[in-house]
């Protein structure tokens, strides 16, 4: 229960990220060439809306398996070593993670130091620019995830989208579709032929 909450909370503010930045950029462009004016803090936002958008969506990411990678070396060897490379993969990228959100948290507690703020809006950099260590977190978390299913044997590493596959499976399911209607096409000329 409390798993889909989360999963549902996750995709919705990702959507709502997303809606936000497509809607406010709309906006600016019918503003700016439409009437000659603009939201003068509209950049800005989008550009901190994308980042959220982005590094929240990494973590996303690695948890439904949407990222892109060869895995065709990895598969030539026997499960157990499969595991073993997709454990050190998953260790060398949580040092990763660990590397930026130590950093992140020396330039936010700068950042927060100085009391800088953001250009147009008069909200502290540092509250905005939070996402970078909390995405890092966030894409630990995940990482910590899948360390666990290779300890226990559920996963052999990061899993991929197979893309050739899936399109290979959406023009089967095309095709049929397009079968299944030219055969209701086929049968309704028929009836017609027939009330003729």
């Amino acid at each position: 229960m409390l798993a889909k909450f989360i999963n549902r909370a996750e995709e919705n503010f990702l959507s709502l990220l997303l809606v936000g930045m497509t809607l406010l950029v709309f906006s600016e462009v019918v503003l700016r060439f439409g009437f000659n004016t603009g939201i003068n803090w509209s950049q800005e936002v989008t550009l901190y809306m994308m980042a959220w958008f982005v590094l929240f969506g990494a973590s996303y990411g690695v948890k439904v398996g949407a990222h892109i990678g060869v895995d065709s070396f990895v598969k030539l060897f026997p499960e157990k070593i499969r595991r073993a490379m997709g454990l050190l993969s998953v260790a060398i990228c949580i040092a990763y993670c660990v590397i930026f959100m130590i950093g992140a948290w020396n330039y936010l507690a700068k950042l927060k130091l100085i009391s800088l703020e953001m250009e147009d809006l008069e909200i502290q950099r540092w509250m905005s620019e939070s996402i970078i260590f909390l995405g890092f977190l966030l894409l630990m978390f995940r990482f910590f995830q899948l360390m666990v299913k290779i300890l226990k044997g559920e996963a052999e590493g990061f899993s991929h989208i197979d893309e050739a596959k899936e399109g290979l499976e959406l023009a089967a399911q095309i095709k049929a579709e397009q079968i299944q209607a030219e055969k209701t096409d086929i049968k309704q000329m028929k009836k017609e032929q027939e009330a003729k």
